[in-house]
C-alpha cells in the first residue's frame, strides 16, 4: 500500500471533521464554512472559518455548520467542504481516489447513511464505506471488540451522544441522544444570561467549559474572566466565573448523557451487562475531556467509567483500523445499510 492506495479514516462530526492515515491523525478542522449571504459564496473553510464566530455581521456572511446532530444537512457544502480537506491532505492534483471509512451515527436512517455516502464520493473517494461511530470508537481506543465478551463505548460529541454495547465486531444495544458539547455551551450561555444579566458567544462558552468546566465539584475551584455585552447597558463587561458555576449551568446536558448511557445498560443481556461491570465503559469524543464526566458517569451508572487516552481522536482512528481488517469490513458491509 503506498502513494497509489490512500486508505483514510473520517470522523466526520458536527464540530469538528478529523482524518487519519495509517493511525496517524492528518487533518483536525472545525465542520464549518463561512458564505456570503447575497450569494452563497464560500469566504472560508475550517479554521479560519471558526474564527469569524461571533465576529462578522451576519447580514453579510453567515457561518454553517453543515452537519447537525452527526448527519448531513447541507449537502452541497458538506461536499465542497470534504472535497477541500482532502485537497488539503493530498495535494490538488490527485492522480488517485482515496479509499475512506467514513463515520454515520449509530441511529442513523438509509436515508442519512446514503447522504454520508454520496458526500464522500462526491468529494472525490474511489470507495467510500461507511461505519457507526460507536464501533469506530471502541476500535480507536483500542477495545477488543472481536471477542465474544462485551464491551461498552460512551462517544460524546458535539452534536450526539452515543452508548453501545459491543461483542464479535457487532453493535448488539446502543442508543443516542441528541446532546453533546454544542449543548453544554449552550446552557453555559443561558446560565451567564440569567445569572450575570450578560450575553456572551459560543466560542466563549466553550472557552470557558475547557478551561474552567467540570461534570463534579473539583477540590481545587477554577476560576477565569469572562468578556460579554450587558444586557442592560449594552456595553462590554467582563465576570469571573467558578468550576462550580459551571457544574450547575450543564446539569441539565449532563443528565441527558446519563440517560442515554442507562439506557443502554438497562436493555443488556445480563451475561454482557456482567463483562461491562467487570471491565467498564470506556469514554470518547471530544466531551470526554470534560473534566470529572468519567466520574459523574461512574457515579450514575454504578459502573466504572474510563476516559480512553486518545478520546478526541479514538473515532478517527478507529476508522482508518477498520479498513485494514477484513473481519470488521466484512461485519460493516453486510450490516451498515440494515
Amino acid at each position: 500500500m503506498g502513494l497509489f492506495d490512500k486508505r483514510l479514516g473520517v470522523d466526520l462530526g458536527t464540530i469538528n471533521t478529523l482524518i487519519s492515515d495509517n493511525d496517524q491523525i492528518v487533518l483536525q478542522e472545525p465542520t464549518l464554512v463561512a458564505m456570503t449571504v447575497e450569494d452563497q459564496s464560500v469566504v472560508e473553510i475550517g479554521q479560519p472559518a471558526r474564527e469569524m464566530l461571533g465576529k462578522v455581521d451576519d447580514e453579510d456572511i453567515q457561518l454553517v455548520r453543515p452537519l447537525q446532530n452527526g448527519v448531513v444537512a447541507d449537502y452541497d457544502v458538506t461536499v465542497f467542504m470534504l472535497r477541500q480537506f482532502f485537497n488539503k491532505i493530498a495535494g490538488r492534483v490527485r492522480l488517485f481516489k482515496p479509499t475512506i471509512m467514513i463515520t454515520v451515527p449509530y441511529g442513523a436512517n438509509s436515508v442519512e447513511k446514503r447522504a454520508v455516502h454520496d458526500v464522500a464520493m462526491d468529494a472525490g473517494a474511489r470507495e467510500a464505506i461507511l461505519i457507526p461511530e460507536p464501533l469506530a470508537a471502541a476500535i480507536g481506543a483500542g477495545l477488543p471488540v472481536s471477542t465474544p465478551a462485551g464491551d461498552m463505548v460512551v462517544n460524546v460529541g458535539g452534536g450526539i451522544t452515543e452508548a453501545a454495547v459491543m461483542t464479535m465486531n457487532n453493535i448488539v444495544r446502543a442508543e443516542s441522544g441528541r446532546v453533546g458539547g454544542l449543548k453544554m455551551d449552550d446552557a453555559i450561555i443561558s446560565y451567564i444570561r440569567r445569572k450575570y444579566n450578560l450575553t456572551i458567544g459560543q466560542p466563549s462558552a466553550e472557552s470557558v467549559k475547557i478551561q474552567v468546566g467540570a461534570a463534579v465539584p473539583l477540590m481545587d475551584e477554577l476560576t477565569m474572566e469572562v468578556q460579554g455585552r450587558d444586557n442592560v447597558s449594552g456595553l462590554p463587561r467582563t465576570i469571573t466565573v467558578s468550576t462550580g458555576e459551571i457544574v450547575e449551568a450543564i446539569e441539565e446536558p449532563l443528565r441527558e448523557i446519563s440517560g442515554v448511557v442507562k439506557a443502554v445498560l438497562g436493555n443488556t443481556l445480563p451475561e454482557l451487562a456482567a463483562d461491562i461491570i467487570d471491565r467498564g465503559i470506556v469514554l470518547t469524543g471530544g466531551g470526554a475531556m470534560l473534566r470529572g464526566l468519567d466520574q459523574y458517569l461512574t457515579r450514575e451508572t454504578g459502573v466504572p467509567v474510563y476516559r480512553a487516552d486518545n478520546a478526541m481522536i479514538s473515532v478517527a482512528i478507529g476508522a482508518g483500523r477498520a479498513l485494514n481488517d477484513p473481519a470488521i469490513l466484512r461485519r460493516i458491509t453486510q450490516s451498515v445499510w440494515s
